[in-house]
């Protein structure tokens, strides 16, 4: 088994342009045994997914305790790098994030995600208040002495429909993405973002490997994988996908009975 330090290192490697990691998320032990044993490099939750697996909605409703006891048994079930959705830090200061990464990492994750959207309320962090908490995960991951993976999440393409992108929309992207480099981030993640050209665009501006999720409107994995993107995401779309699959065999199941 690898250690911790060794799968860090290794999370960091795997973040290539043009070659991207490929993430189907996961939501719990079971989801990322059968990840890792079809392939998977990387175990990567989704919020969403965990939140609803244990029957919350997302936006930190999911108790922390819950959250920790969640990725300690994925920890001790696979021997892949693990990175966790941490939504906005479960905290409102930085210090208070700074202790929950810790804590993190004290369950096997190495690597993160932390995104500006504001959870208890509409808009987002201005790039003063996530680059003091994108400072604070670093803080953490230099006192455990662990290389986390830090993947910043902007939601500006998630505020508006994805046909309405456009350059603006880019610029002030690329305004965090170099923000939060600053700030001790490793990588720039968009949800949101299916414009091809805007995709390519960034990945040529940015600083840091850039990671999109998969969606209805993105483009094929492999023009993805050319307009020079690093790492990609499906979000909720596995569990959304097998949980539709339950629903359709019990339909079917109980239609037996009539």
């Amino acid at each position: 088994m690898k250690s911790q330090l060794e799968q860090a290192r290794k999370l960091h490697e795997l973040h290539r342009s043009g070659s991207p990691l490929v993430l189907v998320n996961a939501w719990d032990a079971g989801s990322a045994q059968i990840i890792q044993g079809a392939g998977g490099q990387v175990i990567a939750t989704g919020s969403w997914s965990v939140a609803a697996a244990h029957g919350y909605d997302d936006g930190e409703k999911l108790p922390f305790e819950l959250v920790l006891s969640n990725l300690q048994r994925i920890s001790n079930s696979v021997d892949l790098p693990i990175t966790i959705d941490i939504e906005g830090g479960y905290g409102p200061s930085p210090e208070i994030i700074k202790n929950n990464v810790l804590r993190i990492i004290g369950c096997g994750a190495v690597g993160v995600n932390l995104e500006d959207q504001k959870i208890h309320e509409p808009g987002l962090h201005s790039i003063e208040e996530q680059v003091l908490r994108i400072a604070a995960v670093r803080e953490a991951a230099e006192e455990a002495s662990i290389p986390l993976f830090i993947n910043a999440r902007t939601d500006i393409f998630l505020q508006t429909a994805a046909r309405e992108h456009d350059e603006t929309h880019l610029e002030a992207a690329l305004q965090r993405a170099h923000a939060y480099a600053e700030a001790g981030a490793h990588g720039i993640f968009v949800p949101g973002l299916c414009n091809e050209m805007l995709i390519e665009k960034l990945c040529q501006e940015s600083s840091l490997p850039v990671n999109v999720m998969i969606s209805p409107d993105s483009p094929p994995l492999q023009k993805l994988a050319s307009l020079g993107v690093a790492r990609i995401s499906y979000g909720p779309r596995p569990y959304l996908i097998l949980m539709d699959a339950l629903k359709q065999a019990t339909v079917r199941a109980l239609d037996l009975q009539e």
